[in-house]
């Protein structure tokens, strides 16, 4: 099993001034094998997408970019942004990166040409379901990436995020059932229905979701993230434990 952290897990540090360069050392303290860096989390992106990928090699840790941002716009068309977050993964010396699909339900162009003008063979484009209708449902993902495979985009996958079926009402265990030829990255978080509202768990067994039986159904083989706020690092090593001790029964 491959263990990545979000920088998420670090939010609070964040929230006080931390870099996600410095949440890097921190990564790999914890005994991580890579870090899941978020766009959103840089604040001088031009400077610090090096500084992350340096501190990352030093400590022989894999790169992967989380990008709060849609392949497919409302009218269909191409993200133009696409280039510009590659460009940006190569200086980060990237394994994945991750999307949301967006309105490939309007999209009318050639697939194959269109996204094959990305560094595909360098950098694995992912998407995730995410909390929206467009982007956060199954049948949205399988019909994407369906099309990706029909026409030779075979290296294009798919992160089950587990939390983020609760804010769509999806069926967690039917998409990861449904997904599963497409999975080749698993984020876990639980999250917790407190009389309506949704709240996101800081551990794994306390939520709606049964994420050890849902694990099983998923490839055994892929990389994890963990991707939830979390207070200290003792309480991120021991939920690195629990799933450690799970997905190697």
């Amino acid at each position: 099993m491959t263990l990545v952290l979000n920088t998420l897990i670090f939010e609070n540090d964040w929230k006080k001034g931390a870099k996600q360069a410095d949440l890097v050392d921190r990564v790999a303290k914890l005994g991580a094998d890579g870090v899941e860096v978020r766009r959103e989390y840089f604040r001088d992106i031009n400077k610090e997408l090096s500084e992350v990928a340096e501190r990352a090699k030093k400590s022989n840790l894999l790169v992967n970019y989380s990008v709060p941002d849609v392949i497919f716009e409302d009218d269909g068309s191409v993200n133009p942004k696409m280039q510009q977050y590659f460009d940006e993964g190569k200086i980060l010396g990237l394994k994945k990166i991750k999307f949301n699909v967006g309105h490939f339900d309007k999209f009318t162009g050639d697939l194959r040409s269109e996204l094959g003008k990305l560094p595909l063979d360098q950098i694995q484009l992912n998407i995730e379901n995410d909390q929206t209708s467009v982007s956060g449902n199954a049948k949205s993902i399988e019909t994407f990436l369906a099309a990706a495979r029909k026409v030779g985009l075979t290296s294009l996958g798919y992160v089950y995020d587990l939390g983020n079926w609760a804010f769509t009402n999806g069926n967690a265990e039917v998409a990861a059932r449904e997904l599963t030829p497409y999975t080749h990255y698993i984020h876990l978080k639980n999250v917790i229905d407190d009389n309506g509202k949704l709240i996101t768990s800081d551990d794994l067994n306390k939520g709606m979701f049964d994420w050890k039986k849902l694990i099983k159904i998923l490839p055994i083989d892929q990389s994890y993230a963990l991707e939830f706020p979390m207070k200290d690092d003792e309480q991120v090593l021991s939920q690195m434990k629990l799933l450690n001790n799970e997905v190697g029964a």
